[in-house]
């Protein structure tokens, strides 16, 4: 629940660098590369064909670090469903509204009690209460 907004930057963070990185794979050169394949009537000789292609160790490089950002945002988007869970789990009410200002709206617990007419310690001890079950 406390990394909600934390996640959220991640997220944008993440977002950005795939792009980048989705870029890049498209901008890695292209070479001629031999590959093998069987000819397509009996006898089923190899063939060795010329064929473009990425250069691969470039792109091999940059589709892992794609998968291992694809897998990070997985996780954050996971986290971030769990915490909304959480919430919507929670009646309807005055609680689930400040929960849902604090975390999901990402506004501070000082600006919630100044909206709802509490203060900034009685919202702390709102949320403590939720989080604590």
């Amino acid at each position: 629940m406390k990394r909600y907004q934390k996640n959220q930057k991640e997220l944008q963070s993440l977002e950005r660098i795939l792009e980048r990185l989705y870029q890049q794979l498209e901008d890695v050169p292209e070479i001629s590369g031999k590959v093998s394949k069987s000819s397509d009537d009996f006898p089923y000789i190899e063939q060795h064909v010329t064929v473009s292609m990425q250069e691969p160790k470039s792109a091999s490089r940059i589709k892992d670090k794609i998968r291992e950002k694809e897998n990070r945002k997985k996780e954050v988007l996971s986290d971030m469903a769990r915490a909304e869970r959480i919430i919507v789990g929670i009646p309807e009410g005055l609680t689930r509204q400040i929960m849902e200002q604090v975390y999901l709206e990402g506004m501070s617990q000082q600006e919630v009690g100044e909206a709802i007419g509490y203060t900034q310690g009685r919202i702390a001890q709102i949320i403590k209460a939720v989080t604590k079950d």
